[in-house]
């Protein structure tokens, strides 16, 4: 495998006109993970080690070996910018955020989810410092099974600081930028040991916008500051099984224009969105959920292909980048490895369609 930073990075160079990518998970096979249990616990805000069907001794070799089946499916559906599926968390959010110093490891917080009821979340009750490197081992995993591109995922600061109960800092926006310097290392560290795209996954941009139009940019920009890597900042409405009707539009979106992250990764499929909403976002390449994941209906490429045309209308190809909507964790894995491949399809439909344009028309 190509070594190196700058080796790396060539990869992102050489990227294709309008790459592939996944936002972050993958199915978790069902001899490694209970579903329905998971299912039940929602998305895991604390530790949830009972969701796992191996023994703790062996399960750290099976984890390795789900790992290296999420990325043999992404390399094999032909995924440009591939992820370890985040197979070895429980969810987007508790792997990372229950690793942090200041967290209570005796106690237990509460706080609200995005449908009003309450939620068991970590209980902040000193100061959030990153004690040691939480993902790198797993991003080193990752880099060292495949040559592809690759991208590793972390709840961001603003997310962090909506899903704590905080009785060390004097309000959540001090709390948010505590949590942006613990991921700043955070990611550092992952750019360092040679990955080439790194997220900060912010689904409560759009259940709290109020409270994000306070500080949840300047959180965002301060947990970037510094990182010399291709920066994706992921807003979403949440998994397509909890949340069915995501009609209700981003409402905090045209603020991420002036945010310091490189894209902007958000739901366009099962949400119908219009493309008009991307307009405030032209100088930001977008990550456009082109996979409506609330169906297992495989969709064809052309529709695909369309998906991207609509974006294509107000969204430069250059600028442009295909995915799914959320993540595909709940999916099964035949379902996830079709619609992958789909949207690989989808995307080589169009950037077939751009090329031949171009060489009918040098000047456009």
């Amino acid at each position: 495998m190509a070594g190196g930073r700058d080796a790396r990075s060539r990869l992102v160079a050489e990227l294709p006109l309008i790459p592939t990518t996944v936002i972050g998970s993958y199915p978790q096979p069902s001899w490694l993970i209970d579903h329905d249990r998971l299912l039940e616990k929602g998305v895991p805000r604390t530790l949830a080690p009972d969701v796992w069907r191996i023994p703790p001794g062996e399960l750290d070799e099976a984890l390795d070996a789900a790992t290296l089946l999420a990325i043999y499916d992404q390399v094999q559906a032909g995924i440009d910018i591939v992820t370890d599926g985040e197979i070895r968390r429980e969810s987007y959010f508790n792997h990372f955020a229950n690793a942090l110093d200041g967290v209570d490891r005796g106690r237990l917080g509460q706080g609200v989810n995005r449908v009003g009821g309450r939620s068991m979340v970590p209980l902040v009750s000193g100061p959030i410092r990153r004690g040691a490197p939480v993902e790198l081992a797993a991003a080193e995993f990752l880099r060292s099974a495949t040559d592809r591109a690759t991208k590793v995922t972390v709840p961001g600061p603003f997310t962090l600081s909506q899903l704590a109960q905080n009785e060390h800092y004097r309000d959540q926006r001090s709390l948010a930028l505590a949590y942006a310097d613990a991921i700043q290392e955070e990611l550092s560290d992952l750019v360092a040991a040679g990955v080439d795209v790194v997220q900060l996954d912010e689904p409560y941009l759009q259940a709290n916008a109020e409270a994000a139009r306070s500080f949840a940019v300047e959180a965002i920009d301060r947990a970037l500051a510094g990182i010399r890597a291709t920066t994706v900042l992921h807003t979403c409405y949440g998994y397509a099984v909890y949340v069915a009707d995501k009609r209700g539009g981003y409402p905090f979106l045209a603020e991420l224009a002036e945010c310091a992250a490189d894209q902007l990764a958000i739901e366009f499929a099962q949400p119908r969105l219009d493309p008009s909403l991307l307009v405030p976002l032209a100088a930001k390449t977008i990550v456009l959920g082109v996979l409506d994941l609330s169906t297992p209906d495989v969709e064809a490429p052309h529709v695909i292909a369309d998906r991207l045309r609509a974006a294509l209308e107000v969204v430069p190809p250059e600028r442009l980048v295909a995915a799914p909507d959320c993540g595909m964790k709940f999916l099964t894995r035949p379902v996830a490895f079709a619609k992958l491949a789909a949207l690989v399809q989808g995307a080589a439909q169009v950037r077939a369609e751009l090329g031949a344009r171009a060489l009918a028309d040098p000047q456009t």
